[in-house]
C-alpha cells in the first residue's frame, strides 16, 4: 500500500511540475508593453549611430525580463519597404524567433517566408540593445511591421562559449 501511495505522489508531483513549467515558459514571464509614441519603432539610419522613429499605429508588444530575446511587437505603417531601404540600414535577419501562440499578430514562420520571398524587408532598429542583442524591424509590402530581438555576432559568441574578440563591446 505504501508503494502505491508513493507512486501516486511521484506521478502527481511530476504532472504538477510539468504543467507549471509549461505555464511559466508560455505565459508566466511575458508582460504587455505599453505603447510609447515615438519610442517604440526606431530604425538606424544608413551611416548613423542614433536610431530615429518612424510613423506607425496599432502597436502591440510583449516582453519578458527573463531573457533579452523575448521581445516581440507588431504595428502598422504607411511606409513601404523600398522607400525605407533608401534611408535606413538593412538587416540580414531572415528567421524571426517564434512568439507564444497566444500572441496572435506575430507569426514567425509567415514573417520569415515574407522576408525570404522579398515581400518584406528587415531593418536594424538598435544595435546592442542589451549585450549581444540587436533589435530588428521587418516591414511588409502591405504596411504590417514586426519587431524582435536577434543575437548579433558578439551575442552568438558570448552565449555559445566562443572567445569574444576585441570588436565586441565589454560585457556589463
Amino acid at each position: 500500500m505504501t508503494g502505491k501511495i508513493l507512486s501516486l505522489i511521484l506521478v502527481v508531483s511530476g504532472l504538477a511540475a510539468g504543467i507549471a513549467m509549461y505555464y511559466l515558459q508560455v505565459y508566466g514571464y511575458y508582460d504587455d508593453v505599453a505603447a510609447r509614441p515615438g519610442e517604440d519603432v526606431l530604425l538606424l539610419p544608413i551611416g548613423g549611430e542614433t536610431p530615429e522613429p518612424i510613423g506607425y499605429g496599432d502597436f502591440e508588444a510583449i516582453d519578458a525580463d527573463s531573457s533579452p530575446i523575448r521581445y516581440r511587437a507588431c504595428f502598422t505603417t504607411p511606409l513601404k519597404p523600398a522607400e525605407v531601404a533608401q534611408l535606413y540600414e538593412i538587416s540580414e535577419a531572415r528567421d524571426p524567433r517564434n512568439a507564444p501562440g497566444w500572441f496572435n499578430c506575430f507569426d514567425a514562420a509567415a514573417i520569415g517566408q515574407a522576408l525570404r520571398d522579398g515581400r518584406a524587408t528587415a531593418f536594424i532598429s538598435e544595435k546592442n540593445i542589451e549585450f549581444g542583442v540587436d533589435r530588428v524591424v521587418a516591414i511588409t509590402e502591405d504596411g504590417r511591421g514586426y519587431v524582435w530581438h536577434e543575437l548579433n555576432n558578439c551575442g552568438e559568441k558570448a552565449y555559445d562559449g566562443t572567445i569574444v574578440g576585441e570588436e565586441c563591446p565589454k560585457r556589463p
